[in-house]
Parts: C-alpha cells; sequence; structure tokens
C-alpha cells in the first residue's frame, strides 16, 4: 500500500490571516490592557502622594529583570537550538515508514523562524515574567551592608546570608533552568533532524550532537559543583532539627557538610568526564559520571548523614546538640530584638502581704484599671455615636494615651469614618455614594477606666457606658489635646472596606457644594489628597480601571475634580513601602491638632543564620484576629524589627515614613534602594512620638520567642522543661492565644503611670502562671522589656483558672445564671495586674447585652480576684471600688475612684451634664468595726434571702439580695481583720 507523503501546514487565506491577527491583538488587549491601565492609575496615584521615585525604581528594576533574565534564558535556548539545526546531517533518511519524524521535520522546515525564534521568544517571556518578582532580592545585593555581627560557623558578616546569598542563589536558579531547558531542546531537535536516531539496538548519535549535549550536560554538572558550595551557607538556616530548634546542627557540620564538599569535587569530576566526552567517542565515561554522581549524592548526601543522625546523634541528641543550642539561643536572640540589652528579667515571688494601697505604684495602677475592652465596644460606639447610619466605627477599637490636665491618661479612641457598606436606599445611588457621601466627621474618645454611673440592679442598669470625649464639626472636646483642627476623614480602614472605595471630589469652578458635611451645610474638598480627573484621558483611565461609564459622562465631574482612592492607611503604606510588613492594627492619633493614622511597619529576613524561623501568622494570631477578621501577615522570618513608623493624614492622605530604629542593617538598605523615601529619626516630632505604642504584632512575635529563649541552659532548652507558654484567651470560647493588652500601670520606681503593653505567661502545656512580660511605649524608655519571673515551685493563678474561680464564686454564678435568661453576657479583657510587691490582680469587666436586634454591650459588673498567702479572693460588684473592697476590705476602693480612677468626682462632663457617681460604701457609724459573731449571722441570712429571691424569679428582689450579700461579705471581710 502507498503511503501519503506528509503534509505541511494548511495555508490561510488573506481574510482568514487578518481576522487571525485582530482576534490575537484583541486577546492581547484584553490581558495586557487592564495592565497597562494599572501602571497608569498607579503612576498617577504615586505623583499624588510624592513616592514617584519608589514606582520608577521598582518599575525600572522589573523591567530590566524581565529583560535580562528573559535574553540570557531565551539566548541560551535560541543558542542550542541553532546550534543543533546547523550541525544536523546533511543527509536525512527519505521520508518513509522508517522514518517516525519525517513529518515533524517537514512542519519545523516550512516554519523555520516561528519555531527557531518563537520557542526561545515564548521561552523567554515566561522565565522574565517569572524572574521580574525578585527585583527586591537584586536591589539588597546592590545596596545591602554588614550587620557588623559574624556567623559562628564560617566568621561570615550576617549581611552575606542576608543580601548576597539569595542574589548567588537567584542566578544560579536561571542558570540551571536555561541549560536544561537548552538541553532538551538540542535533544529534540537532534533528534528531530536525525542527529540522534533510536533506532537499532544501540542507535545512533553524531559528534555535534554528541559535543553539544556533553558541553550541556557538563555545564549542569559544574553548575551544581557550584551549587554545592553555597548550599554549605544554606545550612546555617537549616530546618532539619524543627521544631526543636533552627540551625545547622551536629549532623549538618559532622556529615552534611563534609558531604557538600566531597559531592563537590564528585560533580567537578563529572563535569570533566562530560567535557571528555566532546574528544571521545566512548559514551561510557559520561555515563559512569552520571551513575557516580547519583550514587555519591544519594550514600553520600542521604545515607551517611541519616546514619549519623541515627545511631551517633539521637542517643545523644542533648549532649551532641549542645553547642548548637546555644549558637541558636544567640542568633534567635539577636534576631529577634530580646537580647539582655532591652530584656530586663526580675525575679517575682507571686504572694505578697502588703496592701496595695501602701504601695504608690499600686495607687497609681488601680487608678488607672481600664474597665473598657476595645475589642467589645465597637457595637456600644456605634450606638451612641454614630450619628447618621452612613457612619461607622472597625470592629475593633484601639487605646492611646494623652495628657490631660498635666496627667497621662488611656482613652478608648476611633474615627468616625464613613462607612460605604451602610448606605441605604437612594444613597446607594452613584452619584451619592462616589460624589456626595465622601467622607466621615470627627474623632471620638472615652475614658478607658471611667463609665456612667452602674445604678440599679442588673435586669434594669441604666449605666456602665462609656463617657466620650467628641472632636467633629459641631462638637468640641473639653481638653485641647483631643481637637482636630479638620476632623472630616477621607481616609481610613473602614471606608477602603467597601470593594469600590473611590470617592470624586471637586468639580468644575464656581460649582456649589456636593458633598454631605453636616444636616445644614455641604463641603468640597479642598485637601491636597487625590488624582486629577479633570481631563478626558484620565478619565477615561478610571472609567476602564472601575468599568464605571458614568465618570465619563457624569455632570458632577469637572475641571477642578479629583478621585480619592486606595483610602486603607496600611495599604497606603504598603504601596509606597512594598519592602515593609505593616502591623495588623492601625490607629488613630490626634497629632498637633490633626488626626493622623499611625502604621507600623517591620523590616523582615527569613534566613538569618541559626534564629529561629516561624510564620508570622501562626506568631501572630490570637482571639481578637478571629473575631475582628484582621488580616494576618503570610510569610516566614527569622528576624525582625520595628523599623519604621508611617503616617496617614485622615483629611489628605499624606504619607510620611519616619526611621525608628538607626541600627537596622536592613532599613539601611532599603533607604540605600529608595532614598529620601524614609525621614530620619530627628523628623519625628516630640507630640507624634508621644502616640507611638509599642506594636502588638511584634510583641505577639517577642513573647513566642522569650516563652523558650529566656532560656540560657542547652540541656534545659533541649528538654522543654523551663518553656513557658502563651496562656489561651478564658474570656471567650476558643483555644486561640490571649491577645497581650495595653495598660497603664504605675513605675515600680517613681509611681509615674506608664503606658506598657502586657501579656501573661503560664507554665509550659500548663495553667499556672510562670512569668509577665511588659513592654514600654513612653518614649523615653520605648521598646524597653520587662519581664517578671515567678519561682517554678509557686502556685499562683495563671488567667484561665482566675475566671474560673470568679465565674464558679457561688455569688457570681448565682447571678450569671439568671442573666443568661435574657441577656448576653460579654466578658471583656482579663488584665492581669502585678500589685503589692509580689501579689498578682486580676480585674475582669463583665458586659451585659439584651437579646434585641439593636441592643449593645453596657457594663454590668466588675470581677477582681488577688491570690495571696491566704488563698483566691473574688470581688463582684458593679464597681471596680466595690469590688476591691469586697477583697482588700474598705479603703482600698478609695484608691480607685480617685481623681484619676473609675466614676471619681472630677469625671468630665457629657453632653452638657456631670455624669453620675457611685459613692464608696461608708464605712461602719462611729468608725467601729462590726462583730464578727454578727456579721457571720448576717452573712447566713443574706445567703438565704438569695436564694429565696432566686427561686421566686423576682428580678429586684434578686438584685435587692444580692447588694445585701455583697455588704455582708464586705462586713465580715472587715470583722476578720
Amino acid at each position: 500500500m502507498g503511503m501519503r507523503p506528509p503534509a505541511g501546514l494548511p495555508s490561510l487565506s488573506k481574510r482568514t490571516r487578518v481576522l487571525l491577527v485582530l482576534a490575537l491583538v484583541a486577546a492581547a488587549l484584553l490581558l495586557v490592557g487592564p495592565r497597562f491601565i494599572d501602571i497608569y492609575t498607579d503612576w498617577l496615584w504615586f505623583g499624588e502622594v510624592d513616592f514617584r521615585t519608589v514606582f520608577s525604581k521598582v518599575l525600572i528594576t522589573r523591567i530590566a529583570l524581565f529583560l535580562i533574565v528573559g535574553l540570557v534564558v531565551g539566548a541560551i535556548v535560541w543558542l542550542a537550538l541553532l546550534l543543533a539545526y546547523r550541525s544536523r546531517p546533511m543527509f536525512l533518511p527519505s521520508p518513509g515508514a522508517n522514518d517516525p519524524v519525517a513529518r515533524y521535520r517537514t512542519a519545523v522546515m516550512t516554519r523555520q523562524k516561528l519555531f527557531g525564534i518563537g520557542i526561545p521568544v515564548v521561552i523567554g517571556l515566561f522565565a522574565g515574567l517569572v524572574g521580574q518578582a525578585s527585583w527586591s532580592t537584586v536591589q539588597m545585593f546592590f545596596n545591602g551592608s554588614s550587620f557588623g555581627i559574624t556567623d559562628p560557623q564560617f566568621g561570615k558578616d550576617i549581611g552575606f546570608y542576608a543580601f548576597d546569598l539569595p542574589f548567588y542563589q537567584f542566578v544560579l536558579n536561571w542558570l540551571f533552568v536555561a541549560v536544561v531547558i537548552a538541553f532538551f531542546a538540542s535533544l529534540v531537535t537532534h533528534y528531530i533532524f536525525g542527529g540522534l536516531r533510536l533506532s537499532g539496538r544501540q542507535g545512533a548519535l553524531t559528534r555535534s550532537a554528541r559535543v553539544q549535549l556533553a558541553v550541556l550536560a557538563g555545564t549542569f554538572v559544574l553548575l551544581k559543583a557550584v551549587s554545592y558550595w553555597f548550599d554549605r551557607y544554606a545550612l546555617l538556616s537549616s530546618s532539619r532539627k524543627e521544631p526543636t530548634f533552627t540551625g545547622a546542627g551536629y549532623t549538618d557540620i559532622n556529615a552534611v557538610l563534609p558531604a557538600k564538599l566531597i559531592l563537590m569535587a564528585i560533580a567537578i569530576i563529572c563535569a570533566i568526564a562530560f567535557f571528555a566526552a566532546i574528544f571521545l567517542r566512548d559514551l561510557r565515561i559520561p555515563a559512569m559520571a552520571v551513575v557516580l554522581l547519583v550514587f555519591s549524592s544519594i550514600l553520600v548526601g542521604a545515607v551517611y548523614p541519616l546514619i549519623v543522625e541515627q545511631f551517633s546523634v539521637k542517643p545523644n541528641a542533648a549532649d551532641k546538640e549542645r553547642a548548637y543550642i546555644e549558637r541558636n539561643i544567640a542568633a534567635t536572640r539577636q534576631a529577634y530584638g530580646i537580647t539582655d540589652e532591652t530584656v530586663e528579667y526580675v525575679p517575682y515571688p507571686g504572694s505578697t502581704k502588703k496592701q496595695p494601697k501602701d504601695v504608690p505604684a499600686d495607687v497609681t495602677t488601680i487608678a488607672n484599671t481600664r474597665l473598657l475592652d476595645p475589642n467589645v465596644l465597637s457595637p456600644t460606639f456605634t450606638a451612641q455615636q454614630q450619628l447618621k447610619n452612613f457612619y461607622g466605627f472597625p470592629k475593633s477599637l484601639n487605646i492611646d494615651r494623652y495628657e490631660m490636665n498635666g496627667e497621662l491618661r488611656d482613652f478608648v479612641v476611633a474615627a468616625r469614618e464613613l462607612s460605604p457598606s451602610s448606605l441605604q436606599g437612594n444613597q446607594t445611588d452613584w452619584i451619592n455614594k462616589h460624589t456626595v457621601y465622601t467622607h466621615g466627621n470627627g474623632f471620638v474618645a472615652a475614658y478607658a477606666n471611667q463609665v456612667t454611673a452602674v445604678s440599679g440592679d442588673t435586669q434594669n442598669n441604666t449605666g456602665g457606658y462609656p463617657i466620650y470625649s467628641v472632636s467633629d464639626l459641631e462638637t468640641k472636646p473639653a481638653d485641647p489635646a483631643l481637637e482636630v483642627e479638620n476632623p472630616r476623614t477621607y481616609y481610613g480602614p473602614v471606608i477602603a472596606s467597601s470593594d469600590a472605595d473611590y470617592a470624586i471630589v471637586g468639580g468644575a469652578p464656581g460649582s456649589a457644594p456636593r458633598e454631605y458635611d453636616t444636616d445644614s451645610q455641604k463641603y468640597t474638598y479642598t485637601g491636597e489628597g487625590g488624582v486629577g480627573i479633570g481631563n478626558w484621558f484620565n478619565r477615561l483611565a478610571f472609567a476602564a480601571k472601575y468599568t464605571e461609564r458614568n465618570i465619563l459622562f457624569s455632570g458632577a465631574i469637572g475641571s477642578d475634580s479629583k478621585i480619592i482612592y486606595n483610602r486603607d492607611p496600611a495599604e497606603r503604606v504598603n504601596k509606597v513601602a512594598p519592602w515593609l510588613t505593616t502591623d495588623g492594627t492601625v490607629y488613630p492619633a490626634v497629632v498637633n491638632g490633626r488626626m493622623q493614622w499611625i502604621v507600623d511597619g517591620y523590616t523582615t529576613l527569613d534566613n538569618y543564620p541559626y534564629a529561629q524561623r516561624s510564620s508570622l501568622e501562626g506568631l501572630v494570631q490570637d482571639s481578637t484576629n478571629q473575631a475582628t477578621g484582621r488580616m494576618l501577615p503570610k510569610k516566614e522570618v527569622s528576624y525582625i524589627r520595628n523599623s519604621v513608623k508611617a503616617t496617614v493624614d485622615a483629611y489628605d492622605g499624606t504619607v510620611t515614613l519616619y526611621q525608628v530604629d538607626d541600627q537596622d542593617p536592613v532599613l539601611k538598605a532599603w533607604m540605600g534602594v529608595f532614598p529620601d523615601s524614609v525621614q530620619p529619626k530627628s523628623a519625628v516630632t516630640d507630640d507624634l512620638r508621644a502616640h507611638f505604642r509599642y506594636p502588638e504584632d511584634l510583641f505577639k512575635v517577642q513573647r513566642e520567642m522569650l516563652a523558650k529563649y529566656h532560656v540560657d541552659d542547652p540541656g534545659e532548652f533541649f528538654s522543654n522543661n523551663a518553656f513557658w507558654s502563651v496562656p489561651s484567651d478564658p474570656t471567650v470560647d476558643t483555644d486561640k492565644n490571649q491577645p497581650p493588652y495595653y495598660v497603664l500601670s504605675g513605675n515600680p520606681d517613681t509611681a509615674k503611670p506608664q503606658f506598657v503593653l502586657t501579656s501573661p505567661m503560664v507554665g509550659y502545656q500548663r495553667e499556672l502562671l510562670s512569668a509577665y512580660i511588659s513592654v514600654q511605649s513612653d518614649p523615653e524608655n520605648y521598646g524597653k522589656f520587662r519581664v517578671l519571673q515567678l519561682p517554678t515551685n509557686t502556685q499562683t493563678q495563671g488567667p484561665q483558672q482566675a475566671q474560673s474561680a470568679m465565674t464558679s464564686d457561688p455569688r457570681v454564678a448565682s447571678e450569671l445564671s439568671l442573666l443568661k435568661q435574657s441577656n448576653k453576657l460579654i466578658y471583656g479583657n482579663l488584665l492581669t495586674l502585678p500589685i503589692a510587691d509580689g501579689g498578682i490582680l486580676y480585674v475582669e469587666p463583665l458586659y451585659t447585652q439584651r437579646n434585641s436586634a439593636n441592643a449593645f454591650p453596657q457594663l454590668a459588673r466588675v470581677l477582681v480576684s488577688f491570690t495571696d498567702t491566704t488563698g483566691i479572693r473574688v470581688g463582684y460588684a458593679p464597681t471596680l471600688a466595690e469590688a476591691l473592697d469586697q477583697v482588700f476590705g474598705s479603703g482600698t476602693g478609695n484608691v480607685a475612684t480617685a481623681p484619676s480612677g473609675e466614676q471619681g468626682p472630677s469625671q468630665p462632663e457629657q453632653n452638657g451634664q456631670t455624669a453620675p457617681t457611685t459613692p464608696t460604701p461608708a464605712p461602719p457609724q462611729g468608725g467601729q468595726a462590726p462583730n464578727k459573731e454578727a456579721a457571720v449571722a448576717e452573712l447566713d441570712a443574706a445567703l438565704k434571702n438569695l436564694q429565696t429571691a432566686q427561686q421566686g424569679g423576682d428580678f429586684k428582689a434578686y438584685g435587692d439580695a444580692l447588694d445585701r450579700l455583697q455588704k455582708a461579705v464586705q462586713d465580715y471581710q472587715t470583722a476578720s481583720r
């Protein structure tokens, strides 16, 4: 039977070719067009915030990398194809049944440019697109400097591992890719054109094919030898010993490291063997080289280290790994900023016989005990301070401090932002949504340790609400420190929560104001923020960006119009500083009369030698993140510094980066990449510095590290015996970590209030308190840690045990069961407060919320727990003062009602009326302590009365009975002293 000759590709008509070209152009526009629009609008936006040099530098670096990587990889592949084609046999077998590749050869011959140039171009394009993503690695290589610290194994500066080694690995990886692709491209080309034939028993390989393939294979193996050399340094970030520790262990140094050198030598020999095939026709030599390389990789690189690990290290791990654990401890402390220069360890007994009212620092601590939980009160702020349905507050509020009348006070703070998702009805019309409802209004602060007087029983409580100080267009705060000159808020996380968070402000010259300001006036934006869309080209670009034709045709847009977008403060900082990792919390502060969003920025590394490597996402996750939906950073780190504080103006969106750590080599490298993008440390004003807080995410990372790396002895470290754990949050039904809390506490030396971030620590896999970590936020001691270490033989209750002790108290349990019938119970932040030179006081606000649609939390009771030499004592009352008197006896509550304390006589006015106060219970008449027998009898009677009231279901009678019981408990405690 005759065979039909192979046919080439079908020819296309002119019309078909035109249509095909048009289809390809349309597809390219659909794929590339949005990218070019994004580039153009980003170029406009970076110009608006005055960071265009950052945009240009990143773009140019990406383009340069795209071209270099694409050209190098594409050129190597093209050269391989060209050499293979040109060295093809001159006499090819005629097409027939014995030539299976004839049709492919014909197709290639008829489209030589398509295959010979198209394939390298496509491969180069893909390589360039992937390679350009490593722009930061390249920039850090050219701008990195030394750390001044050397690694303990090779004696190289840490800068080599941070800046140089990643670049060398980047170059090697792409050379590997290029050579491997070139090898297979040559192999296929030689096969198609007859240089390689598989027919017959032994096949056939032409000399040119043999030479070319040998050179490529030898080059690959030679690159592998270079890779083995650099792999030695990568061992210092080995994960072989995780989770015990990160870094090279005994096996790595004594087995893997020599194996790398042996394999490097073998790879060089094998490369020589491949190059020898250029001159020798015998392919057995390179074949033997391949076998040698594979078997040596298995035996020397894998089996030998495994034998050492199993039979030498594991039976004696504590001794074998001792020196390497010491390296890990030292490196981790340095990498995470928890060295002896920043961390002070203080022995703390965990029990005391002193009274807190006799310790000056405790007087300050108790007077400033925070009752308002910023993670609970967002619905309360919304209900009482929203003003309009289209305003809102974030799910989690924030804590900050201000100096009021010469006294430091802490506040729960929030900006009253525009909430686009709350717009209803015709408010959601495009004109209203984007040109009328454009901004929020005001700064709201509530005294953290004050509430309106809790009066009435728990079922009919009329108090327990925050006492506000508001600065908006119609209200001015009593204290100038909280006053905002222009309270209009165009930028904020709530505003940016909408999918389309842009606003269009301004219009034609002389046009009437359009933006909603108050019920009686409209407003036109006058700030510097926003990108001009007065010309048709920009309008077209943004209409395409947001796929919104109204931007093109709306008459509300004039020659002076601007579009405001990218309104999330953290997002703005991330865009102008893509090399920073931002904290999950941004908070507003009044600085020099303007509302500023403060954003904490971190510089990180993932390859600090011997430093513990961990996932940021896992380290910073806690119950608060889970409840509020905060974004978690998804990256591995082994080095972190809070080197940058950023501010974003709430009115005009101005982004300013400040250097706050002038010793960080990573920040110095980035400042070399982007000169003048970060303001020096000296540019931070005193007013701004006074509102810097130690960032929560960094503290969470460091407390996890301190849980292990407070241990000095490698033997104890290996046994985990002295480790701590972060307690789970006892106030919620979850096993997530308890978040850290900002508190205003008394300085142990001066008794003055200090703003600190705190966290208790419990024993490893236990619930007993083991340590208490606090870090300063005040400017003079910013970043200084103080770790109170409790003796290992104490039984000081931890947060879970304190919560259990308080809620299982008979008085508390009986009332909680009654409250649950008609209320949702919300436990506020459980504060752990070291007091009385050795004791631990737990304070927890209890909020109730009606079981109705529009209900919101209100403070109903305060729980207190204290352990001393006599045991655990629990206080439970409407006020902190009363609860403290139940625990410590009459008189301690007076500390809590000091001018800076809860419900004191100097409370500010709210809406023109002085907030009501609850007086401290008066001492017995005549100053005589009650008779102990009489107190016991009254206590028994009060308990019986409480049981009767509970059975009767009369809430009013139950509340009266509970008050009687509390008074009886106070009298009994007083009589017992």
